[in-house]
């Protein structure tokens, strides 16, 4: 990979901690990240795994800006810039479901224009039909849901953050979903997808990183690392019901 693209993105030990209620625990920081260096290449598709609560939406997180590491450098490369696919960014309750997809799409990077190009799309997608221009604060969770994936979809930036998200909806919703990201994986998309899905991650994605405690256990094949971690986890499933 490293021989045919350019490094979109590139973090050097960037560590992110925090002042933690345990006054035990570390002086009082928890620490979420820990000298994690990376690089990601233009047009691939890479994979974070890891259990829940690990660091992984985090590391997205900085990625995005969203944060600012406490130690080390996160680095994009000049021009590009990064969206997070995440669930009702932006989202207001009294606002219809027209409104807060506007709204939604343009904090992820869309002009005004080209957002409002798209919201016709918005509405075939997620299947909303009447309710799109009802307040969001009357949807359902699935409703919210479909809103808010597919708006985020239809955004078009240089790299796109995908945060445990293909688990959206209903069955039929959440298949239309996985073809869809599919779809715009497999094209010149540059991507990093964070799942604790090992399977998912494996199908998807060109390269793997696995995300532990914090810091890099291994990357690599993504064949390779995902057997790994589901290894690990099997080993600790079995020494809890040893326990």
């Amino acid at each position: 990979m490293s021989e045919n693209k350019h490094i979109v993105l590139e973090l050097t030990e960037v560590s992110l901690s925090y002042h933690s209620a345990r006054k035990t625990f570390d002086r009082g920081r928890h620490h979420v990240l820990k000298d994690v260096s990376m690089q990601l290449y233009d047009g691939e598709t890479l994979g974070i795994i890891g259990r829940n609560g690990v660091g992984k939406t985090t590391l997205l997180q900085l990625i995005a800006g969203i944060l600012a590491p406490t130690r080390g450098q996160v680095k994009m490369h000049s021009g590009k810039c990064a969206s997070l696919l995440t669930l009702g960014l932006g989202f207001k309750p009294d606002l219809s479901g027209r409104d807060n997809a506007l709204l939604s799409a343009m904090l992820q990077g869309s002009s005004r224009q080209q957002a409002t190009s798209f919201l016709n799309d918005i509405k075939e997608f997620s299947e909303l039909g009447d309710s799109f221009t009802e307040p969001v604060k009357n949807y359902s969770a699935g409703m919210r849901s479909r809103l808010a994936f597919t708006t985020a979809l239809m955004t078009h930036v240089d790299v796109l953050l995908i945060d445990e998200i293909l688990s959206v909806g209903d069955a039929h919703f959440r298949g239309k979903a996985l073809t869809a990201m599919q779809s715009r994986i497999t094209g010149e998309q540059t991507v990093v997808f964070v799942s604790h899905m090992a399977d998912q991650v494996e199908k998807m994605c060109d390269r793997v990183i696995w995300l532990e405690d914090g810091h890099i256990v291994a990357e690599g094949d993504p064949g390779e690392v995902t057997s790994a971690y589901a290894e690990s986890v099997a080993r600790m499933n079995n020494d809890n019901v040893a326990k």
